[in-house]
């Protein structure tokens, strides 16, 4: 790999970007001597450093498809979330869950989990360095502190484990220089945007020990409101933000050769719960379909919250040049009380307050070797989780209408406890200056205990005293047990692969790798059914890295993926009793894709940097089953979509860089490409047509380096499109196009809507 030179525009510019972004990060830069010859050169690729492989590795010799955005890239094209990655990585989708700011969907390759449920696992892992975030609700992490965010597609089985079948999105925090640095950003913008973020470090002991620290306050009003609600004193504001995220680090040299960081992290979300746009007028109020897609009704109350809060400890001993020892020990949990009105209507029709309390632990062991010809990591891992949750599925219209109760709710409410223990190693061998090989092998043993309450109450309740003024709560009612049982599972994933260095800049491999989503039980439950296996990823893929010229990057690969023993929800008819779901959890499922990736990064100029990927998939459905009212099993493939998974994403961006008489200014913009998508799984009503996002900013750094000013535009086209929906009503097959009454009573058709037109102003200064 080449070494990096720049011009001296060049270099001046990403001297004050790397300057500015330290400073915004809460990281210090080291001092850089300039070189006048060194400055006149043209401008060469740069070396990535990614840690897919649980090791620092240039990301050009890494034989895994994976996409690194650095915190310098965050920061000029003003990324404010984890979400917005999606756009820099193929065939790749991170949006909020329906009817909260917090809770990510998260689908790489056609493969995730689509409903956030406490109990059900996700098919995407998230990792806060190398720490796992069990659960989706609190995923949606804001950018604070980074030094880059990596996406992994494919399934991890090997070295990250279970639920990480279509891929891994990994936060990496930087590590602190030892230097006294402080450093603030404000931002206003459009819906009344004001953000706040500071950060810092200082040396408390002297090139020995650090204390660093991160705030940030993040406030927007609503992009629409919600126009009717008979509650008193609500917040009207919808789609609005209202967070704060705090972060706090000690890290100690104790040795040249030992690194211990304790680390802890809190967030609190206290946005109002999304309200849904209705895309048909209700049958049973007089609203009409609001005039905005970010306009609602509601019944609940519009207050709605997530807290997440972490602990971590890593420590690393380097034993000597060829062995290094590291422990990552971590406890996290979360509790997001939420209120969902799936209906949108004035009227209690269909509404689900439901609260989520999550804890887990994790413990992780790793010895690593590295020789000239033979590196490996290992490692042992232990996982320990507590998943609760009660919902209220409030139907107090269909409750008076047809019973002439005062109401109708079906409570539901348990945990999913889980244990699990893993040991995995993989290495990779250098036969000789052009064949490598890898393999690698993972034993998890998983255990699961679940304990669920199903039960109708003919009154109107929530789970929690005092949430509506004059309702009961839900556990006094005492509904009763219908499962408590638990299963114990046994899965082995391996990996192979063969890598073949054509030249010193081209690299081309090939691989096989299996992971699985963990084994689980209904958390819906009405009977003792017993728990669905876990669900398999057999993915091969073969791929190129190649540095064409010092200017030109194109990385690819063409992937083929089998995914087996798909668990899914089939909704079994009653004939005797409409009230009755008889929602039933089984291996049910089978599908498969086969996709091209290529990502590349082009220096046109000295002072232009264009950049690219393209993601083709075709994925769907070959086999699913379910039962009828009698028992008998039928297909129903017909009836399922593989969602949020496009057919084709792109995105074309550029970075331009021009130098003025007091600093530098960066001109940068992307345009982002989605073809259409499904939104749900089974008996999809809403598919998303094609659409585009095109992003623009602005970058001034002053000559000092001390003072940043951004200006970015996103969705400047003011595209509207859908991250997700809601669906309770029947097609009638004797009118096309028109619907006819499901659950609650009401044709509820509900979309999501993912973020308008915005512009924004950032001004930056580092002490």
């Amino acid at each position: 790999m080449k070494s990096t030179t720049f011009t001296n525009q060049q270099f001046r510019r990403n001297l004050c970007a790397a300057a500015v972004a330290s400073a915004l990060l809460g990281i210090a830069m080291p001092a850089v001597a300039q070189d006048t010859d060194e400055e006149e050169q043209a401008t060469r690729l740069e070396r990535i450093e990614v840690t897919a492989r649980r090791t620092t590795e240039n990301l050009q010799e890494v034989p895994v498809a994976v996409t690194s955005v650095s915190g310098a890239e965050i920061l000029e094209r003003g990324i404010s979330n984890i979400l917005e990655i999606a756009q820099f990585s193929p065939n790749t989708t991170l949006q909020t869950s329906r009817a909260t700011n917090s809770t990510i969907t998260a689908f790489i390759r056609g493969v995730g989990q689509e409903d956030p449920l406490w109990g059900y696992e996700p098919g995407v892992g998230i990792y806060i360095d190398d720490i796992y975030v069990a659960r989706p609700q609190g995923a949606v992490l804001d950018i604070l502190n980074v030094e880059r965010i990596e996406v992994l597609r494919g399934p991890q089985g090997t070295l990250y484990g279970k639920n990480t079948i279509g891929g891994a999105v990994k936060y990496v925090t930087r590590r602190m220089s030892g230097d006294r640095e402080f450093s603030v950003s404000g931002t206003v913008g459009s819906y009344n945007q004001r953000d706040l973020k500071v950060t810092g470090e200082m040396p408390l002991i002297e090139n020995t020990l650090y204390f660093g620290f991160g705030y940030a306050n993040l406030q927007r009003d609503g992009y629409g409101s919600f126009l009717t609600s008979d509650l008193p004193n609500q917040d009207r504001e919808n789609y609005n933000k209202d967070v704060q995220a705090m972060r706090a680090t000690l890290e100690w040299y104790p040795s040249d050769t030992t690194f211990v960081r304790l680390a802890w992290d809190k967030t609190d979300d206290e946005s109002n719960s999304k309200g849904g746009y209705r895309l048909l007028p209700s049958l049973l109020t007089d609203a009409p379909v609001p005039d905005s897609f970010y306009d609602s009704y509601t019944s609940l109350p519009t207050e709605n919250k997530v807290e997440t809060e972490g602990l971590s400890l890593l420590i690393e001993q380097e034993i000597n040049e060829e062995w290094q020892f590291r422990s990552i020990t971590a406890n996290r949990e979360n509790y997001s009380p939420v209120n969902i009105d799936f209906d949108n209507t004035s009227l209690r029709i269909f509404d689900v307050p439901a609260i989520y309390d999550d804890k887990w632990f994790t413990q992780e062991f790793q010895l690593n070797y590295s020789s000239d010809n033979l590196s490996f990591v290992s490692g042992l891992y232990y996982y320990d989780a507590d998943s609760c949750g009660t919902f209220d599925a409030i139907l107090e219209v269909l409750g008076q209408a047809a019973f002439g109760t005062p109401g109708l709710t079906r409570e539901v409410s348990g945990c999913s406890n889980s244990k699990s223990q893993a040991i995995y190693g993989q290495g990779s061998y250098q036969l000789n200056d052009q064949w490598s090989f890898t393999a690698g092998l993972r034993y998890t043993r998983d255990e699961k205990e679940a304990l669920v309450r199903n039960g109708l109450i003919f009154d109107t309740v929530y789970p929690e005293s005092g949430w509506i003024p004059g309702y009961v709560r839900g556990p006094e009612v005492g509904t009763p047990v219908v499962l408590d049982d638990s299963q114990t599972w046994n899965k082995v994933t391996p990996r192979l692969g063969a890598e073949y260095r054509y030249s010193a800049d081209t690299m081309f491999y090939a691989s096989f790798g299996q992971g699985f989503k963990s084994g689980t039980f209904n958390p819906r439950a009405e009977t003792a059914e017993p728990a669905a296996n876990p669900e398999d990823v057999y993915s091969y893929e073969v791929g190129v890295k190649s540095d064409i010229t010092d200017r030109l990057r194109v990385n690819a690969t063409v992937f083929m993926l089998d995914h087996e023993n798909r668990q899914y929800v089939s909704v079994i008819p009653d004939p005797n009793d409409a009230t009755v779901l008889n929602q039933r959890l089984a291996n049910v499922g089978e599908s498969d894709a086969t996709g091209l990736e290529l990502e590349f990064t082009w220096i046109a100029t000295n002072d232009l940097t264009i950049y690219g990927n393209v993601g083709l998939i075709d994925a769907s459905f070959n086999n699913v089953l379910s039962f009828d009212a009698q028992g008998n099993q039928i297909d129903i493939t017909d009836q399922f979509v593989i969602t949020n998974t496009p057919d084709t994403t792109a995105n074309i961006g550029f970075s331009y860089d021009l130098r003025v008489a007091n600093g530098d200014l960066v001109i940068n913009g992307n345009y982002s490409y989605r073809s259409s998508y499904g939104l749900t799984e089974l008996n999809n009503l809403l598919t998303q047509d094609a659409y585009g996002v095109l992003n623009l900013g602005v970058n001034w750094y002053s000559g000092s380096g001390k003072w940043r000013v951004g200006v970015h535009g996103k969705n400047l086209t003011n595209e509207k499109f859908l991250v997700g929906n809601y669906a309770f009503l029947t097609p009638d097959a004797n009118n096309p196009g028109e619907f006819l009454p499901g659950l609650g009573g009401d044709t509820t058709l509900i979309g999501y809507y993912g973020d308008p037109r915005t512009v924004s102003l950032t001004v930056g200064y580092r002490f």
